[in-house]
């Protein structure tokens, strides 16, 4: 009879707990804004399963937008991460890369903002969605209860490129200026490469469109030793900090391939979200809000 009440006791637990967990979210629906006012509307395509049946990918975005999952309930104004999805930017990998990386976000106490930018096969259009998008995310931060003084960028693979790109050519718009979002900054705070790709070749060469600067944010970045050959990248990118004295962390990993995103496996890099987690904690902590 005991083991019966305490089992009941937890079922209500787990319920109470699931309830709140609706609640908030049905509280703090995503919302979603496009970047581009005077674009033709358009939708992304959904794209059939490819080599990987478990990895849902959009494609063939002309209009790109962001879309914001709030923290939660929060006192003070909660600090901010925009997610990049990687796809060789040919496509978005955007739950394994995305949607999954907000709700990682979320449960830490961060808003996620994913951005779904332009492909295929546009680096030059894709950096300018990366820059207008910091900036509306300013302009927003009262309305969307985000920390403008505590929001990063953070990206996987092509989108680690993105990233890292933003963050090296934050001190120019790329672009024209639309409006009032683009007289906020573009700099990201603070930077999260996973696996990130194109930033460096076998002689550890940085990337001639990434140029990193005392100015550059504080970065932490993630990388398998087999994954070939974006391994270089995430060095080179790494000792380019450290030449300019850039505050930057790197978890080098034995295995674990490329393109794991958050998804629990038996190789010790699945569990890399504890390291993002302690280390994100720590640098907002360090920022000023």
């Amino acid at each position: 009879m005991k083991n019966k009440t305490v089992y009941c006791w937890l079922s209500v637990a787990v319920l109470l707990f699931t309830a709140g967990q609706n609640l908030c979210a049905a509280e703090n629906p995503p919302v979603t804004v496009r970047l581009w006012a005077d674009r033709p509307a358009a939708s992304e395509n959904e794209l059939p399963p490819g080599k990987r049946k478990d990895i849902h990918c959009i494609g063939g975005i002309t209009d790109p937008k962001i879309v914001v999952y709030p923290a939660g309930r929060t006192d003070a104004p909660a600090p901010a991460v925009m997610v990049c999805p990687g796809g060789a930017y040919g496509v978005l990998a955007i739950d394994l890369e995305g949607t999954e990386v907000a709700e990682w976000l979320n449960s830490i106490g961060f808003t996620a903002v994913v951005l779904k930018y332009t492909v295929p096969k546009n680096r030059d259009g894709a950096l300018q969605d990366a820059q207008r998008a910091m900036g509306l995310i300013r302009l927003h931060s009262k309305e969307w209860n985000v920390d403008p003084n505590r929001l990063g960028v953070m990206g996987f693979s092509a989108g680690g490129h993105l990233s890292a790109r933003l963050s090296t050519t934050c001190e120019t718009r790329s672009y024209p200026a639309v409006d009032d979002a683009d007289q906020l900054s573009c700099r990201p705070d603070f930077t999260m490469l996973i696996y990130p790709a194109y930033l460096g070749d076998e002689t550890y060469k940085l990337a001639e469109e990434i140029v990193v600067t005392t100015n550059t944010p504080p970065a932490f970045i993630i990388q398998t030793q087999d994954d070939n050959p974006h391994i270089n990248s995430s060095i080179t990118y790494y000792l380019a900090l450290k030449k300019q004295k850039v505050p930057a962390e790197i978890h080098l990993f034995s295995s674990g391939g490329h393109g794991y995103g958050l998804r629990p496996s038996e190789k010790p890099v699945s569990r890399w979200s504890e390291l993002g987690a302690t280390w994100l904690r720590n640098t907002v902590s360090n920022t000023k809000p």
